[in-house]
């Protein structure tokens, strides 16, 4: 597979602002964000249907993918940065036009929801594309110094990160021993679940996958777990990468439960292949950018994620 890497973003190149998932309640975090990189420097193309509202989407299915291919389609553009994550990609992705993306190879940015576009563009168009902050989620307000620096050199920079060095105090933690390389995938569990035995989903080989989610219980996340080990994949998988798991424990103090740590340990603790938590990447302040597709190493032995190669040209 021949990757398609973005170019660089530099200072007076034309952001595209879109949003195919869910709008936020507050459409002014929209324009905070677009002015927060007028103020670096940057011009800002608003998709012409963001802000609109349809149920929990932002629009139709048609009106988001209009304003997908239309950000993909303007030469000006540079770089596209998602609005929110939310709810709604995965219905965009028999209705994309991958060739139009494999041909017009731009810079990407969002999680969670925005997994499922994520994914389907490796797949589909060997594209790319960058886990990390969002519009009206992460650059509206105060931003997180640690997420704003990792995002930048990552999407301006074709120096490779190197290894991750992570915010504060934090450590990874290891589950199974080993180092691993490889192509990192992966993004949100419950849409990596969704796009599973489908042609959006990459081919897992060898790759390295990286796993978050939110407001998941143990007990459904056992259940998503559990659904990646028998459907195989964890079997094809050279490493895993757990990044953060925000709100995931059982909130009803009367529920029996269990601790997410055992049930992590449960489905991940016997695989054949390095495993690390604690990666600072997922629904939190300090966020650290992930470049889905380039090749990744990583040591649970010795406590890192090292980047092989920059995610630009």
């Amino acid at each position: 597979m021949h990757l398609q890497k973005p170019k660089k973003l530099l200072k007076g190149d034309t952001i595209g602002i879109v949003s195919p998932a869910s709008s936020p309640d507050d459409l002014s975090r929209i324009n905070k964000g677009a002015a927060y990189f007028e103020n670096l420097g940057y011009s800002v193309e608003v998709g012409k249907n963001v802000g609109k509202y349809y149920g929990y989407l932002a629009g139709s299915d048609e009106e988001r993918i209009e304003d997908l291919h239309a950000m993909f389609a303007n030469k000006n553009v540079k770089a596209i940065i998602c609005v929110r994550g939310g709810y709604g990609s995965p219905r965009l992705l028999d209705k994309i036009d991958y060739r139009l993306i494999k041909k017009n190879p731009k810079i990407f940015v969002g999680y969670s929801d925005i997994t499922a576009l994520q994914l389907a563009f490796l797949r589909k168009a060997n594209l790319v594309t960058f886990g990390g902050p969002m519009v009206a989620v992460d650059f509206h307000g105060e931003i997180n110094q640690y997420t704003e620096e990792n995002f930048w050199r990552t999407v301006t920079s074709v120096k490779k990160t190197g290894k991750v060095i992570l915010p504060g105090n934090e450590q990874l933690q290891q589950i199974t021993k080993g180092k691993a390389e490889g192509e990192i995938t992966g993004g949100n569990l419950s849409l990596v679940l969704a796009l599973l035995d489908t042609v959006f989903l990459p081919k897992m080989k060898n790759k390295i996958l990286f796993l978050e989610d939110v407001d998941e219980a143990p007990y459904k996340i056992d259940r998503m777990l559990n659904q990646l080990s028998i459907s195989g994949l964890l079997k094809k998988i050279a490493g895993l990468v757990l990044g953060e798991f925000t709100d995931c424990e059982e909130k009803d103090a009367d529920k029996k439960t269990l601790p997410l740590q055992e049930v992590l340990q449960k489905h991940l603790g016997d695989l054949r292949c390095p495993v690390i938590k604690n990666f600072p990447h997922g629904h939190r302040e300090a966020n650290f950018t992930i470049p889905f597709g380039i090749r990744t190493k990583i040591n649970a032995d010795k406590g890192y994620v090292e980047f092989e190669e920059a995610a630009v040209i």
